[in-house]
């Protein structure tokens, strides 16, 4: 009886595990599906299309008449400054609030990790009228300051998890031999971080790189514009080419995906670590 209750329970755990998975996956499906067909079968009944021709051609106007390359260069470019801004910072601070001591450390170690529980687009306003106050409308500072500020709370937790669990007898050890504050952050504690580190920056850039309500808020030339720009190249006053609109939004897609799937066990293995340690 025991056995045949294993059976069971592992058959229904399969089974809820495959509909869990089907669910997931079913809006990318959803979404190369209908980039691969015409804007008329979009208005046929049904969750899916069968494309009476596979439009490959869809893929090219979304790359060469959507401004694909500058606005990827653009996405590429700020995404990498955020992630490179947010790991150092959440270093600093997360060394600052763990293991020295001074006057403010629990007050602001409690106040940046606070950023946590702030949405990200209740700041539009205020922050539109700063930026306006200040000409940085329209610059790579209106979406690379939020991008950072709201993620760094979420890095400095983490950071601090792996710090907690660091022996304090190498940072004595290092001041004994003469290694300054900078020395000790960057070459004995750093090292030490790269569980952290990676799942820092993985987690920054997929939450940064879709992200679209902030840059059309702030930006309103093509300049900087982002990826999730794209769509909009295909979108006009009466009509657009929806087709064409899903077919940027899979290329889109796809670098966040491929992160994902590549260096989703860093992720699950740096969030486990952190919160186990800290």
């Amino acid at each position: 009886m025991k056995e045949n209750n294993k059976k069971i329970g592992k058959v229904v755990l399969w089974v809820v595990l495959i509909a869990v998975a089907v669910i997931q996956l079913f809006p990318l499906v959803w979404l190369v599906d209908f980039s691969l067909g015409s804007s008329n079968e979009m208005f046929t009944n049904g969750l899916l299309i069968i494309p009476e021709k596979i439009r490959w051609d869809n893929y090219v106007k979304a790359f060469v008449d959507g401004n694909f390359l500058h606005y990827l260069r653009n996405s590429v470019l700020i995404n990498t400054l955020a992630v490179v801004l947010v790991v150092f910072i959440s270093i600093m601070a997360a060394f600052a609030c763990q293991r020295m001591k001074w006057k403010l450390n629990g007050f602001v170690s409690t106040l940046l990790v606070m950023g946590m529980m702030i949405p990200i687009h209740a700041t539009l306003l205020p922050n539109y009228k700063i930026y306006s106050a200040l000409h940085l409308t329209d610059t790579i500072w209106a979406l690379l300051i939020p991008y950072v500020a709201f993620s760094m709370p979420q890095g400095m937790f983490l950071m601090t998890g792996f710090i907690q669990a660091l022996p304090k007898e190498l940072e004595e050890a290092a001041v004994m031999d003469g290694c300054g504050i900078y020395r000790i952050v960057f070459q004995i504690v750093t090292p030490l971080l790269k569980p952290s580190i990676a799942t820092v920056a993985i987690m920054t850039f997929l939450n940064n790189w879709n992200e679209f309500m902030m840059a059309s808020t702030y930006l309103s030339t093509p300049t900087w514009k982002t990826l999730p720009f794209s769509v909009l190249e295909f979108t006009g006053e009466y009509s657009s080419n929806y087709a064409v609109q899903f077919a940027v939004m899979a290329l889109t897609a796809a670098p966040a995906v491929i992160v994902y799937v590549i260096l989703n066990k860093h992720i699950t293995k740096g969030v486990a670590m952190g919160a186990v340690k800290g």
